[in-house]
């Protein structure tokens, strides 16, 4: 059975040989995945590896870095904590805070903890990776609101309040009654402002993520989704939602998932067509991406496919799956899964007459610059 971390892995990307990048040449680029990985989803499917320290059970090799460094990415949102599942979900998340902890630890070289809007800099100036601490779920902070302060000091700094399905807090993207924001929710969404924690509406359902942006002091993000009104999907938002983060000056990140078309096969012109529609929207300070999968690819698509198809089937079986997946369709958009996905679109952006500044903002300073009214 394929663990979380596996889950994750999964949606990455396969190699190709580097291309020409769209952004200023002699200068260095902030790359900001606001959701992403660093995993090498072969692991799993039994692939030798040589392991970075600490990194055997977070599935992070000397490959996962090479392949992260030469994408260009300076800092990437990595999922860890409770997402879904039987085990305690604050337990859990310590124990995998822990597991982290020790990575970064082991390997100051590569890896850096981002906890200002400074270290994203940090990292691209001293040719590291900056690891953004983030959760896909709250459940985990419950009740116990004091757990966003221990989180934060761990250096957690963005959390999703929901999964596909209702927690505590709301409503994701897959709870059919759309009942919007609990009590304890918007409990939750002032104690994450008074942390100055980012409010993560990815997966969340439509009242919910509205409720959100009514309820919270902060602006808020939508860190990985793509656009309803060109793939009517429940994991999508709609044009309401993202100009509600947009007016309360927050960020929303587009990403590389089957969500971008019905049929579930998108190509590379299909995420420049959300970019381009959520610029329209939320205007060119507010747009970004989040892949919602990493950079390494897959070597063995054959018994990929059929490690999909199991991993799918558990998802549903679990209740946590949404509208749009398949065992037929990729955690990945097909011609944008190799090392060069970022330097690909800043090209395929450049090609649509997207203008050098704007495709910079993109490829991650507007992010940059909501991580600073956040974080500081």
């Amino acid at each position: 059975m394929l663990d979380r971390r596996q889950t994750l892995a999964l949606a990455a990307a396969g190699l190709a040989t580097s291309a020409v990048p769209a952004f200023a040449a002699g200068k260095k680029p902030v790359i900001v995945n606001a959701l992403g990985g660093i995993m090498n989803p072969n692991i799993p499917l039994g692939q030798k590896a040589t392991f970075l320290p600490g990194g055997e059970e977070l599935d992070i090799d000397v490959r996962a870095i090479a392949d992260a460094r030469a994408s260009g990415v300076t800092a990437v949102n990595c999922t860890l904590g409770y997402v879904a599942g039987p085990q305690d979900p604050h337990q859990f998340t310590l124990e995998d805070l822990d597991q982290w902890d020790a990575l970064l630890r082991a390997n100051p070289k590569d890896l850096l903890l981002v906890r200002t809007a400074a270290d994203i800099l940090k990292a691209r100036d001293e040719g590291r990776i900056g690891v953004i601490y983030g959760f896909q779920n709250a459940l985990q902070v419950g009740e116990h609101l004091e757990r966003v302060d221990q989180y934060a000091a761990r250096g957690v700094r963005v959390i999703q309040l929901t999964y596909n399905p209702a927690n505590t807090l709301g409503d994701g993207s897959m709870a059919p009654e759309n009942r919007g924001l609990t009590p304890l929710g918007r409990k939750v969404v002032e104690k994450l402002n008074q942390a100055r924690v980012m409010v993560d509406l990815s997966h969340s359902g439509e009242r919910t993520c509205l409720d959100a942006i009514a309820a919270s002091k902060a602006p808020i993000s939508i860190n990985h989704t793509g656009c309803r009104a060109l793939a009517d999907l429940p994991r999508n938002k709609t044009d309401a939602e993202l100009r509600g983060v947009a007016e309360k000056g927050g960020f929303v990140g587009v990403y590389f998932m089957p969500f971008l078309k019905i049929d579930g096969h998108p190509r590379a012109a299909d995420v420049v067509d959300h970019i381009e529609h959520a610029l329209k929207v939320c205007g060119e300070d507010h747009v970004g991406i989040g892949t919602d999968g990493s950079v390494v690819g897959v070597d063995d698509l054959a018994v990929y496919q059929g490690a999909l198809e199991k991993e799918i089937a558990e998802r549903r079986a679990a209740g946590i799956s949404a509208s749009g997946e398949r065992p037929d369709t990729y955690p990945f958009v097909v011609d944008l899964r190799d090392r060069n996905q970022f330097h690909k679109l800043a090209d395929l952006l450049a090609g649509r007459g997207v203008k050098p500044r704007v495709i910079d903002k993109v490829l991650g300073l507007n992010f940059l610059a909501y991580a600073r009214e956040i974080w500081g």
